[in-house]
């Protein structure tokens, strides 16, 4: 059902903005083993290029939200795609890591803007069964970025180097840009006013909602897994491999369809109840995380390795869909904040995660990427018991009250 009348196109604009921040993360990696070599710096320092990107796009989510529920998400969604493909040209055509880093910033704070204003689009113009369908659309749709982007930007790099990711994202979020200013218009209706006291106090609301929170860890857990392969998947195919960056790329496509599929489960088994799902799901990922360990001891392999993580990755693309329609469906009233508090803390929690983990478990083979899979599963099932806990107690409070 519909609360507002509005242009089709624009909905389809909306999907294809929301996987603009894979891309932006997605299209580069199989090319940072070759930007290492040739701007002259370490491994970790491309790294660091993908972490401040996470850490500004998280951070900047947690504040756009209420600019966005205040002054509207069409012309700040404008504004923002033209800074982006600004922001992505000036790295194409620059060769020092400290502007680079600068621009990835300028990326994450333009991509929360963009991405946050989106999601509110459909809590704007939908609602009842309809909004959760395109509520659990949204996950399959990013899944998009992981799918194409480093599958693009492998032979892109390959053949013109890796520069042609950057103008690539600069050409397509200009494109993007035109069609939104053409067919898109403003969809809030009643904008809240821009009042830090209240602001704060909806926040407060939203922290103190632990079942909230510990939907948003969860989520993190499961995007690390995504990152964690991401900063460390590259290295390991070129040093452990000896292989390139176009391998590279047909590896993250397949992980990238390994997400989506657990999207599509998880949209498919959404009737069915939610703690079960989740523990089930759990239990598998365990087990094929173990399976991983296990034959890694024997083998060392690149079919091994992408075997095993489309399978993990799988099960972590359904914790992503099953847990992101949990959070965004508990605060319709405040979508622009809601989101944007989700999609932010994820980000900074996934940009801590990712990066201790790739730290104390640096890329030199699978076995590593095995363990850090490990670490992540584990914590996401002590999390996921926790909460499960406290929706069982907070349904028997319920229940004695009637």
């Amino acid at each position: 059902m519909s609360k507002q009348p509005t242009n089709p196109i624009s909905t389809v604009i909306a999907f294809a903005l929301l996987p603009l921040s894979g891309f932006a993360t997605d299209i580069y990696i199989p090319s940072m083993p070759s930007m290492a070599s040739a701007l002259h710096i370490t491994d970790a320092q491309v790294q660091l290029t993908l972490t401040v990107f996470l850490i500004s796009y998280g951070l900047s989510q947690l504040f756009v939200g209420s600019l966005l529920d205040s002054f509207g998400r069409y012309k700040i969604g404008l504004v923002s795609l033209f800074i982006f493909s600004i922001a992505s040209l000036t790295i194409a055509l620059s060769t020092n890591l400290y502007v680079i880093c600068a621009m990835r910033i300028i990326h994450g704070i333009t991509a929360a803007l963009i991405i946050v204003a989106k999601r509110a689009y459909f809590v704007d113009v939908f609602e009842g069964e309809r909004l959760k369908h395109y509520l659990s659309l949204f996950t399959i749709i990013w899944s998009v970025g992981p799918i194409v982007a480093p599958f693009i930007g492998g032979y892109l790099e390959q053949f013109f180097g890796w520069q042609s990711n950057f103008y690539l994202l600069a050409g397509l979020s200009f494109v993007l840009l035109i069609l939104d200013w053409i067919f898109s218009r403003e969809t809030l209706l009643k904008p809240i006013d821009f009042n830090l006291k209240t602001i704060i106090s909806i926040y407060l609301i939203m922290l103190k909602t632990k079942p909230f929170l510990l939907g948003i860890v969860m989520l993190s857990l499961a995007y690390s897994a995504v990152m964690v392969y991401n900063m460390t998947g590259p290295f390991i195919i070129e040093h452990q491999f000896h292989l390139n960056s176009v391998v590279a790329g047909y590896c993250s496509l397949i992980l990238g369809f390994a997400w989506m599929l657990g999207g599509l489960i998880g949209r498919a088994t959404i009737r069915l109840p939610f703690h079960d799902r989740m523990r089930g799901n759990i239990i598998i990922q365990t087990l094929f995380v173990l399976a991983m360990i296990g034959v890694g001891i024997w083998v060392q392999s690149l079919p091994v390795m992408i075997f095993f993580a489309f399978l993990i990755q799988a099960c972590t693309g359904y914790t992503y869909n099953n847990y992101f329609t949990y959070c965004l469906s508990r605060f319709p009233n405040y979508a622009g904040m809601s989101g944007g508090m989700t999609g932010g803390i994820v980000y900074i929690l996934v940009s801590i995660f990712s990066y201790r983990i790739v730290t104390l478990l640096p890329p030199k083979d699978s076995h590593n990427l095995s363990l850090s899979y490990l670490v992540l599963v584990l914590l996401s099932g002590v999390v996921m018991a926790y909460l499960y806990r406290l929706n069982t107690i907070k349904a028997k409070e319920e229940l004695s009250t009637t």
